[in-house]
């Protein structure tokens, strides 16, 4: 069992056995149900900004409690068989609740999450109903759903990662083309947690405050936590560069994806016309960081932890602030208004276009105010990272 925090240092060694069980059924169903979910969240964002408040079982709600009732079900079945059924290294492979049901560890955290998502769909309905149309997106029936999604999110990297784990050790098998499939898919599990973070706080991420301290006081600790984690947890010396390329890949296809509908405002007042969805932010420039943490990780063996969570946090913040501050101002230009980067459309709802107008910024930091905000982001960023290595340590040793 590895319990470093480096990096397994050494391959795969192949080994020649007839009884290679097959790849768990349930855990692609459970990776697809949580991309189901963050596109179903994605959808519906743009769906509130586009269109409006709509019925329970809109298209985009839809989406979303498909993903949930997915991974309830594989899970509960995998739960139900492996308790019944179960061969003896199935049985091996799972953890007991109350007393007498076995299953893995992500499928009870599945389950739980499955079980959140579904009951927070009548109490958002009758929240809406009660108070009308949500202006902050973490309402209470909305941190339940978040809550639920981020438990499946967990819950299906848990089960990647415990097949990623057995097949090195060679508990299972040790064949070199099933370790690389379990690592990828532990990369794109990570990268929908990053998801899961990001829209969750995109209150404070849109482009106007990218250039405020706060900003970055709040991104630097919230990705440097599983980034750093994907980085030492995952087998694959690029896995945190992997987890960020998942979540770019995800808002970018919603990006493009969503204006080629049509949409029109159905909930007053309108106070900027819609033709088309509104599509989800730009996202972040995460692979950069990621890049320079895996790079990072690569050459750190060994050593005071509490010097490599200074190094993580300070490889994130450098090279993340070197490309998002430009990013931003570019953002909010007239250059970023364009087929491409979209930045000419807002939510119908919005009159004061403020947030739209060239080059400006709210609450932006300079001098001394500037590095005084960035010290304090380093410093939640070290905490993130320390975190993160206890985490990844604990991680290294999940086979169940």
């Amino acid at each position: 069992m590895n319990t470093t925090l480096d990096r397994p240092a050494g391959g795969y060694v192949p080994t020649f056995r007839s009884n290679v069980p097959p790849m768990p059924w349930h855990v692609p169903a459970v990776l697809f149900a949580s991309v189901s979910v963050v596109v179903g969240v994605l959808w519906d964002i743009s769906w509130h900004s586009s269109i409006g408040r709509d019925t329970l079982w809109s298209p985009p709600h839809l989406a979303m409690y498909l993903g949930g009732v997915i991974a309830g079900v594989a899970c509960g079945w995998y739960v139900l068989h492996t308790t019944f059924a179960g061969l003896p290294e199935d049985r091996a492979a799972s953890v007991t609740f109350w007393r007498y049901f076995r299953g893995p560890l992500g499928a009870w955290m599945c389950i739980w999450g499955a079980f959140a998502m579904l009951t927070s769909a009548p109490f958002d309905d009758w929240w809406h109903n009660a108070y009308g149309l949500d202006v902050k997106i973490l309402s209470p029936p909305h941190a339940l759903l978040a809550l639920g999604i981020l438990s499946i999110q967990v819950g299906a990297l848990f089960m990647v990662l415990s097949l990623q784990n057995r097949a090195a050790d060679g508990e299972w098998m040790a064949i070199p083309r099933r370790a690389r499939t379990y690592e990828r898919m532990f990369s794109v599990a990570m990268g929908l947690v990053l998801l899961n973070f990001g829209i969750t706080t995109s209150e404070y991420t849109f482009r106007v405050l990218q250039h405020s301290t706060l900003f970055y006081q709040i991104v630097t600790p919230l990705f440097v936590l599983p980034l750093v984690i994907a980085g030492v947890a995952g087998r694959n010396r690029w896995s945190a560069t992997g987890a960020a390329l998942t979540y770019t890949a995800v808002i970018l296809s919603m990006h493009f994806v969503l204006p080629l509908f049509a949409a029109e405002p159905r909930l007053a007042p309108v106070r900027f016309p819609l033709e088309q969805m509104i599509p989800p932010q730009f996202p972040l420039l995460l692979v950069v960081p990621a890049v320079g943490i895996d790079l990072l990780l690569g050459r750190m063996r060994g050593g005071s932890l509490w010097l490599k969570s200074i190094a993580l946090s300070a490889v994130f913040l450098v090279t993340f602030f070197a490309v998002q501050w430009p990013f931003a101002a570019f953002l909010q230009s007239d250059l970023a208004r364009n087929v491409i980067f979209k930045q000419h459309l807002r939510p119908y709802s919005v009159s004061d276009d403020s947030y739209s107008v060239l080059g400006l910024f709210w609450e932006p930091a300079a001098g001394m105010d500037l590095l005084a905000g960035l010290a304090i982001a380093l410093g939640f960023g070290v905490i993130a990272s320390r975190l993160a290595l206890a985490s990844a340590r604990w991680m290294t040793g999940v086979r169940r």
